[in-house]
């Protein structure tokens, strides 16, 4: 952090940032976690597993592991360990208090800016939100633009690392995916049809292509207008060359049709978000090959997905869509853990659901190399938990995130401290 960055910082946030890089253990530190049922995502449950945490990553998985000379040994018996969980669509660290402006970098007015707005520039590495996530065992996030604000292309979506105080570290992968409005939100701002919204969505994507092949015309001021900034152009060609996906917003079941035909066309690489009817088309949308990011709790129809349903994910599922969860929010992305045992309970598998808050949005937005499974040689997020994570009345006992475990402090916790007696008077708080 620069002296100047250090001094913008009001002193309480500062000091804040500070005492917490205090406490994060230095990741070089050797960890066995030893006899819990280990879910490693990438292989059957291990009864009375232990995994071994060295220089920030996974070093060993299994049973009868060695424990090395003077680690650290947590004893897990009795308890559940599992890969850190991740949110896959949220707003968290850009949006502080969403009604707020200043705190809310989510999404902007300016008609002009779309593709090229990357949410990496709008993190905000000390938000008050990232602990109260993290301790509950979320320690990556996708972080999306909004939705529904006035662009029909809204811009980069990123993923966070919960456990790095500062920047550029906390950013795991930029771009991640190129976001993008249909359905009646998109139709509104294309003039109010659907045909409107993906003419311009193509026309965007032409244009992309032109600059490309023509970029001396275009400097020498000699080629057509483009719909787009430069920067938005230059913004969309990882896009076109089918290296970062477009994440479509699109619920309705003729809309998701349309999204797969339109990324057939185009050639591009595809994500549908939200997809509250894919399992009307869920057959089509395996055959495409394409995942969703879903909210299982949607469950109110409307005219914009009219066969709603809890049972969504476990339908998805069964047809072979890659499924990953998401909460759509900045300020309840622990509550995705819940989601995943309520998709449980509407007839997901229980192996499919915990896919789907790791291995599946690990895979789907490009980190699945380090993050999502516990394997040897990924980054040691592990999180050990006092029973089934799908469960209400399970605590998190430990944090791990790049092999660093996380500080059990938050600001509702600091607030309960000072507030447990009105005189303020309450012996110290301590964690489960």
């Amino acid at each position: 952090m620069t002296g100047r960055n250090r001094r913008s910082l009001p002193a309480t946030r500062l000091a804040a940032a500070l005492v917490l890089a205090a406490a994060l253990p230095a990741s070089a530190q050797t960890i066995a976690i030893t006899n819990g049922k280990v879910y490693p995502v990438a292989g059957p449950v291990i009864e009375r597993g232990t995994v071994v945490i060295r220089d920030g990553r996974i070093a060993a998985v299994g049973v009868n592991v060695p424990v090395p000379a003077g680690a650290r040994i947590i004893d897990a018996t009795g308890k559940v360990v599992t890969p850190g969980f991740m949110d896959a669509a949220t707003g968290l660290g850009v949006v502080e208090v969403e009604a707020v402006r200043q705190t809310n970098d989510q999404s902007e007015d300016n008609k002009r800016i779309t593709a090229a707005f990357n949410m990496a520039d709008a993190v905000d590495p000390f938000s008050t939100l990232i602990p109260i996530e993290r301790v509950e065992g979320i320690t990556r996030a996708a972080v999306a633009p909004g939705f529904g604000t006035g662009q029909l292309i809204k811009g980069q979506g990123i993923v966070i690392d919960l456990g790095t105080e500062g920047l550029p570290g906390m950013v795991d992968r930029s771009p991640a995916a190129m976001y993008v409005d249909l359905g009646s939100a998109g139709a509104r701002v294309a003039g109010g049809s659907r045909a409107a919204a993906i003419l311009l969505l193509r026309q965007a994507l032409d244009d992309a292509r032109d600059y490309a092949a023509n970029r001396r015309a275009f400097d020498a001021n000699a080629r057509r207008a483009f719909a787009l900034s430069r920067l938005d152009l230059e913004a969309l060609q990882p896009v076109v060359r089918g290296e970062l996906p477009l994440a479509i917003q699109a619920n309705r079941a003729a809309d998701i049709l349309e999204a797969l035909r339109f990324a057939r066309e185009e050639k591009v690489k595809l994500i549908l978000t939200g997809a509250e009817d894919g399992w009307v088309v869920a057959d089509q949308i395996a055959r495409a090959g394409v995942p969703v990011v879903i909210d299982p709790q949607a469950n109110l129809p409307d005219f914009e997905a009219r066969g709603t349903t809890l049972q969504n994910a476990a339908r998805l599922a069964r047809a072979g869509v890659p499924v990953a969860f998401a909460t759509f929010d900045e300020h309840n992305a622990r509550n995705v853990k819940y989601f995943a045992g309520n998709a449980v309970a509407y007839g997901m598998p229980y192996d499919a659901a915990l896919r789907a808050v790791t291995a599946e949005p690990a895979r789907i937005f490009g980190i699945a190399d380090h993050y999502g499974t516990l394997e040897p040689g990924k980054d040691a997020d592990v999180v050990v938990w006092s029973g089934d994570p799908f469960e209400l009345t399970t605590l998190v006992e430990h944090v791990f995130i790049k092999g660093r475990e996380m500080p059990a402090d938050t600001r509702q916790r600091e607030l309960l401290q000072r507030y447990r007696t009105l005189d303020g008077t309450a012996p110290e708080y301590k964690h489960p």
